[in-house]
């Protein structure tokens, strides 16, 4: 080891101390000390058990300045949040997803404004053969409904995409209107059509292995894996899916249901309740279990011009374009402007977080900023808890992290060091964009 680098460590060793002197009471891990506003306030989220637990991460300019969890994995406040536990992302999944695309355009086997037909022949029925890998993207394919969907059907991906790739698109083709959960069938049908292999097996493969990290699952993790799933907090009562079931079909009559129709199937709150089902399908949209390490990691290399670790993830041409332009149109089912740009969106609320990435239902996020080079992941386990403004917790965390980046930057912040189970060993390394 060269005495740089053993001052480098040092360094972060000695950052780390630091920081962890610095914790909330119940709050693990370690942080750069410009962050300790946010860190608290973090912490506050979560003041027992019956409010769950959660995990924070940022990365700034490819290097892990936080990285902290607390609380509870489980409904009976019996198991605390560890390094290793993952929560439920809902829509933040779809960020990932998108991300895996992003990695098979780098490679040469998808290209953006080449018709999807192209590449999945299937797709082109009921004059659908003109639609792009970009248009999907956009949320602008027209197949955001999930009319006469059962749940035995919703957690078949295979079933899922023939019905994508058979079905026309609606009156909304062209319009930005949010595939909540169609989005994610569309991408692993196009992504199995170029690669023989499913949405759930690219993760591991497209982003969790090259980031060396275990922290990246579709669907619940093995039995052996490290990463652990928290429960989902939410009303066990039938009575809840029952009310949801009867009440959504009136509901989706009325105007501006579209977000409604793209997330209800008869059964579906039931499929999160008990041992949580929903883990147990591979839906690219919505069932991601990660831990905010890895989410943070994932946007760090896209806010980073593609790099991380002295490697290159995405080449930094694709990296580049993925920051979209502002738009004010209102999304045709979300009601406000989204402005979804090659499978991520930017802020409804001008000014807030500057960059882009993918929330989820509960206010999961993960972010990239490439113009600070920031990125953040942000996760927990409440859904339908007595925190009524779960959605927008990370809207008070967002401007004190942007103040804490700023400073950090200005001032200078240091790496934490590392925290959670790497990538499995026992496989091959997959080579990256800049070695093919």
């Amino acid at each position: 080891m060269t005495i740089r680098a053993e001052l480098t460590n040092q360094k972060v060793m000695n950052m780390s101390h630091k920081s962890e002197d610095l914790l909330p009471m119940g709050v693990r891990g370690a942080f750069d000390p410009h962050f300790t506003t946010a860190v608290r306030a973090f912490a506050k989220l979560f003041p027992g058990p019956r409010y769950g637990g959660g995990a924070l991460s940022v990365y700034l300019h490819g290097r892990r300045v936080v990285d902290v969890w607390t609380g509870w994995a489980d409904r009976d406040g019996t198991r605390l949040w560890t390094a290793d536990t993952g929560a439920l992302a809902f829509s933040s999944t779809k960020g990932l997803t998108s991300t895996v695309i992003h990695r098979l355009v780098d490679r040469g086997l998808l290209s953006y404004d080449v018709p999807v037909a192209q590449y999945w022949p299937e797709f082109g029925a009921n004059g659908k053969a003109d639609l792009t890998v970009r248009d999907i993207m956009a949320h602008r394919a027209g197949l955001s409904r999930l009319s006469g969907v059962t749940t035995t059907e919703l957690l078949d991906t295979h079933r899922m995409e023939e019905r994508l790739a058979a079905a026309p698109a609606d009156s909304l083709v062209g319009r930005s209107a949010y595939h909540a959960l169609t989005y994610g069938w569309l991408l692993s049908g196009l992504a199995r059509s170029v690669t023989g292999t499913g949405m759930r097996e690219l993760f591991r493969t497209e982003i969790a292995e090259p980031l060396d990290t275990d922290g990246l699952h579709l669907g619940r993790p093995a039995l052996r894996a490290p990463t652990v799933a928290a429960q989902t907090l939410l009303p066990q009562s039938a009575t809840a899916s029952v009310a949801l079931d009867f009440l959504a079909p009136k509901l989706s009559l009325l105007p501006l249901s579209g977000m409604l129709s793209a997330l209800h199937a008869p059964g579906v709150l039931g499929l999160l309740q008990a041992d949580m089902r929903f883990l147990d399908a591979e839906i690219p949209s919505a069932n991601a279990v990660v831990t905010a390490r890895a989410l943070a990691k994932t946007y760090g290399a896209i806010a980073n011009g593609g790099h991380i670790d002295g490697r290159q993830f995405l080449s930094a041409e694709v990296a580049c374009g993925l920051a979209g332009s502002r738009s004010y149109r209102p999304d045709a089912n979300v009601g406000v402007p989204m402005s979804f740009h090659l499978g991520y969106h930017g802020t409804s609320i001008p000014g807030l977080l500057p960059g882009f990435g993918h929330s989820g239902l509960g206010g999961s996020v993960g972010w990239a900023d490439p113009r600070t080079g920031a990125s953040f992941g942000f996760i927990h386990n409440r859904f339908l808890t007595r925190m009524v403004l779960d959605q927008a917790s990370f809207a008070g965390l967002a401007p004190l992290l942007r103040r804490a980046v700023a400073n950090a930057d200005r001032e200078g912040a240091s790496a934490v060091r590392e925290f959670g189970a790497p990538y499995p060993t026992l496989r091959r390394p997959v080579s990256l964009p800049s070695e093919r």
